[in-house]
């Protein structure tokens, strides 16, 4: 594999994985978060108490940390090509722009509805007293967040589709 090849199949994979985590945020706020703004305060509670600790996993990691490192090792591959090298570097800045909303706005509200307690338990300690303030607290600010990471996401994945389109090919075979 030459280094050509080498570069372009980071910058494939680099680009696979930014759109998996694009997708996961359009799902959410397409088809999930429709779906539990559905349901009553204490089940859209439950749901993504459930959700969120069941998303931190291998396999959601290797996405979510793949969309940073593979872009910036695709952008010191490709650093003499001023085209690729602007593509890629705005891919990578929508990225880290969504990951700090995803770690400053995001997390936050998903640790304090962790915290928040057992929305079944009807009495005890760890009993949430007002269900309905726990979700107002969480639900619009959320996916509000979501959405624009969404959105930041999928300008990094296009932007890293137009670097896959733009990088040079190995013709020496």
């Amino acid at each position: 594999m030459t280094s050509t090849d080498r570069g372009t199949a980071i910058l494939a994979s680099a680009t696979v994985v930014t759109g998996l985590i694009a997708g996961s945020y359009y799902v959410f706020a397409c088809a999930v978060m429709p779906g539990l703004g559905a349901s009553g305060d204490r089940t859209f509670i439950e749901a993504m108490q459930n959700i969120n600790a069941k998303i931190e996993n291998p396999v959601f990691f290797l996405s979510f940390f793949g969309a940073l490192v593979l872009p910036a090792w695709a952008l010191r591959k490709f650093w003499p090509d001023r085209r690729l090298r602007l593509w890629i570097g705005a891919a990578l800045g929508l990225y880290v722009i969504g990951l700090l909303t995803t770690m400053g706005i995001n997390i936050p509200l998903n640790n304090d509805l962790a915290a928040a307690g057992d929305p079944a338990q009807l009495s005890g300690s760890v009993r949430i007293a007002d269900p309905a303030a726990v979700r107002a607290h969480f639900e619009n600010t959320w996916n509000t967040w979501n959405i624009a990471r969404a959105l930041l996401s999928t300008g990094a994945a296009a932007c890293l589709a137009r670097a896959m389109m733009l990088s040079p090919r190995d013709r020496s075979r």
